[in-house]
């Protein structure tokens, strides 16, 4: 069964030559800027992240166990109209996963009014009884959240997946724009662009607003890393680095009488906010995996006396799982009162008996994952695996049915990007970040856009061979500036 044709958000429905009326500078660029030209700044943004050590670990790969993330310099646009109508639906969805967390580690409502089966929760993996019962400070659990999107029309966006364990490539969009500014400046006089380099200045605001009760007006906020054989180390790095805290790992903190430390040459300091970027498996070894030594003994037991805040809550994997997204709709009319304004793709849970046969059925036209899946890993894109592919998955969805969702394979939109034989439709996906901390929810103008490099190709993650663009937000309703106007936003 083939797909529709795909949505261009550049050059709209129907395989149209010229690009929508609200982009048309952009048209403009792209016809006046040679190939031979674009390819240039692209290599040269390349060559700087190459530099920078802007790169990312491939598991399993002994041939490129570092690699950048390959960069396209034509840029994605979303409309004012298009972004305010998406961050609604973001802060709804937000809040909505603020509030199931709150509730699945305390009251549990959700389950006392049926609208979640028990198993799914006590089943599953992610959740983490260790702690229930604690209560973060100001009540937040998902500080950052990366919500991921695709679009398939000029007014249809779906949330594929949401994120709000530890979601990574906000340094991607940063450095995506930094190239931009720098290498094509003429977009940024055309077009009046929001800037996304207060991003770290957001996040700092953020945490510093969740430290515990007491603390001050100067909380110590540090980064806490795996350390830097993680694929991700760069962006840890960044963004202490862009924030102007500490990036510390386990071996500085010190847990004495429920309160951490950071070991420093000029003696102890007091810690109030930590920002990990480490698997709740291993943030302490007394609490979870005994044999981590990525984890501080005693973290937990500091976090459940309120003395410390600790981003992303411990926990919050279990809203990222698969067979909970299935339930969002419902979770989202539960806790805010309203239908979900972003919907999610149809989603069939292969632990149902008709869900199952319905997707067995139909291999051949579904995508289907791990509820626990992540990076492209453990998934079937039916329409381009071959026949053994599909057998394979048939054999592992009988045998693990409750291990699996299945969704209809979106015809994702696609934006001009530079291929071999010069610029050719590539599909995209989208995620934007969302920032809560007491004072409420911001979300970010702009974020990471991903992009399937290969032709015809629905798979965007980077590990398995996506790139990145830059995500402009207009700031009016995408009208061009005048050739006269020359500020740069950002």
């Amino acid at each position: 069964m083939g797909l529709k044709p795909a949505f261009d958000e550049i050059m709209g429905d129907g395989g149209s030559r010229q690009p929508r009326a609200e982009l048309a500078a952009l048209g403009d660029w792209l016809d006046t800027t040679d190939a031979a030209e674009l390819r240039r700044r692209q290599q040269s943004a390349e060559a700087t992240f190459r530099q920078l050590g802007i790169t990312f670990a491939v598991y399993g790969d002994e041939d490129a166990s570092e690699r950048i993330i390959p960069f396209d310099i034509v840029p994605r646009v979303f409309l004012a109209s298009e972004w305010e109508r998406l961050s609604e639906g973001l802060v709804q969805r937000v809040e909505a996963i603020n509030a199931f967390l709150e509730d699945i580690y305390g009251e549990r409502r959700i389950l006392k009014d049926k609208v979640l089966p028990e198993d799914l929760i006590f089943g599953n993996p992610q959740f983490r009884p260790e702690i229930a019962g604690i209560r973060p400070p100001h009540g937040v659990r998902a500080h950052i959240c990366g919500i991921d999107l695709v679009r398939t029309g000029p007014d249809d966006f779906f949330v594929l997946e949401d994120n709000a364990r530890t979601p990574s490539g906000v340094s991607y969009m940063l450095e995506n724009r930094e190239a931009m500014l720098r290498l094509c400046p003429e977009l940024f006089r055309r077009f009046r662009i929001a800037a996304v380099d207060s991003y770290p200045d957001r996040l700092l605001e953020t945490m510093k607003s969740v430290a515990p009760e007491g603390t001050g007006s100067n909380p110590v906020c540090v980064v806490l890393t795996p350390g830097h054989y993680n694929s991700a180390y760069y962006e840890h790095s960044f963004l202490a680095d862009s924030m102007g805290v500490e990036l510390v790992e386990a071996a500085d903190l010190i847990v004495d009488d429920d309160i951490v430390w950071m070991r420093t040459i000029a003696g102890r300091v007091k810690v109030d906010v930590i920002y990990r970027r480490i698997d709740d498996d291993y943030l302490d070894p007394l609490v979870f995996r005994p044999d981590s030594m990525l984890g501080v003994p005693g973290l937990i037991a500091a976090y459940a006396a309120g003395n410390v805040a600790l981003l992303n809550a411990p926990g919050n994997g279990i809203a990222d799982d698969k067979a909970i997204y299935s339930y969002m709709p419902e979770i989202v009319r539960y806790y805010t009162g309203a239908d979900a304004k972003l919907p999610n793709v149809q989603t069939f849970r292969c632990r149902e008996p008709d869900a199952l046969r319905y997707v067995l059925d139909h291999l051949d036209r579904l995508v289907v994952k791990l509820v626990d899946g992540s990076g492209g890993y453990g998934m079937l894109v039916g329409p381009t695996a071959s026949k053994d592919e599909i057998e394979r998955f048939r054999a592992e969805l009988i045998a693990r049915p409750h291990c699996y969702i299945a969704q209809p394979t979106l015809a994702l939109s696609t934006v001009p990007t530079l291929a071999e034989q010069g610029l050719a439709p590539r599909h995209v996906d989208f995620r934007p970040f969302v920032l809560t901390g007491s004072k409420g929810i911001q979300v970010v103008p702009g974020g990471l856009t991903r992009v399937a490099l290969r032709e015809g190709s629905l798979v965007v993650n980077s590990s398995q061979g996506g790139g990145t663009k830059d995500s402009f937000v207009l700031m009016d309703d995408g009208a061009s500036r005048s050739q006269g106007q020359s500020q740069v936003q950002g």
